[in-house]
């Protein structure tokens, strides 16, 4: 089949790769426009758009979707479906009627639970055990069309939402194949998505990443996880923001309270509303990252000092 491929951020780019490789034919890529980076704030493409350049594919970059020159060239190309793999903003009906075969979606969840901008973040939050990836038809409503196909992944006790995501992306990146050759033969149905069980997972943000340290340890710990790489966790020390990596969940020794800080041979500990945690790597303001205990030995703890005061 002719396909456009919509996608944005590193996480669609392995999608992206698997279609290239396919039987089918990419004929063009619709991202999001060029954004402002680093201190000069000078536009820079993003993943997709790069990858596709750099593969000689035609590049789409609309403001809105609707955009009536982008629909018309969309038109032009005539692609007989368009996969998605987080493209970042919402398609409207008259972009959504051009493809025959339909906008299909690989969305990074069990449909429909974590229906949203950052399902993988919300299933690492809320403790879910198993997770996984779907393919659905796109509907002008967020993320409640028939489903293709599912995968399923588990969730492991130390998985970051970056971690779980690069292994989803790669399980994924067959999945939409896979949809997209059985949309072709005629062998897939799109089925409706079930009416129980739905949830939603709204962008994370940076005031989401803070850490609450009253609140129970295994609490703390899903945070920091679900909040790593982005928005990126953190915390308050002396005034100031400190960020965080992954902490440790212990077991046994003294009690803290919450936020308080005690360091051993090995650990800086931290507690929380529950038992405490060994803190990982952390990094202060204007500095590198660093172990917790290379930062504790630089700000010379007192007895006063609290995380998140």
């Amino acid at each position: 089949m002719r396909l456009v491929f919509a996608g944005t951020p590193q996480t669609a780019v392995r999608a992206l790769d698997a279609l290239l490789a396919s039987r089918h034919t990419v004929a063009a890529v619709v991202t999001r426009p060029d954004a402002p980076a680093g201190r000069g704030r000078h536009l820079v493409p993003n993943p997709v758009a790069r990858h596709a350049a750099a593969s000689g594919v035609e590049v789409l970059r609309p403001v809105r979707a609707r955009d009536p020159d982008f629909l018309d060239r969309l038109r032009a190309i005539a692609p007989d479906c368009c996969p998605v793999v987080a493209y970042g903003a919402l398609l409207p009906r008259a972009a959504l009627d051009i493809p025959p075969r339909g906008w299909v979606n690989l969305h990074f969840s069990l449909l429909p639970a974590w229906r949203g901008a950052a399902p993988v973040q919300h299933a690492i939050l809320n403790g879910d055990d198993v997770t996984g990836a779907s393919t659905f038809e796109i509907e002008e409503a967020l993320d409640t069309g028939p489903v293709y196909g599912v995968l399923t992944e588990p969730v492991r006790p130390t998985d970051t939402a970056g971690d779980l995501l690069d292994r989803l992306a790669y399980a994924g990146a067959k999945l939409l194949v896979d949809t997209i050759d059985g949309i072709e033969s005629g062998v897939l149905e799109a089925r409706p998505q079930p009416a129980e069980g739905a949830s939603t997972a709204p962008k994370l943000t940076g005031e989401d990443a803070r850490v609450d340290w009253s609140a129970p340890a295994l609490r703390v710990d899903r945070r920091v996880r679900a909040c790593t790489p982005a928005p990126g966790p953190w915390t308050t020390f002396r005034g100031e923001r400190l960020k965080l990596g992954p902490v440790r969940l212990a077991t046994g020794g003294d009690r803290l309270g919450p936020g308080e800080l005690r360091v051993t041979k090995r650990a800086v500990m931290a507690g929380t509303g529950s038992h405490p945690v060994a803190l990982g790597d952390v990094q202060p303001p204007g500095k590198r990252r660093m172990t917790a205990t290379e930062w504790a030995r630089g700000v010379h703890l007192s007895d006063a000092d609290r995380l998140g005061a």
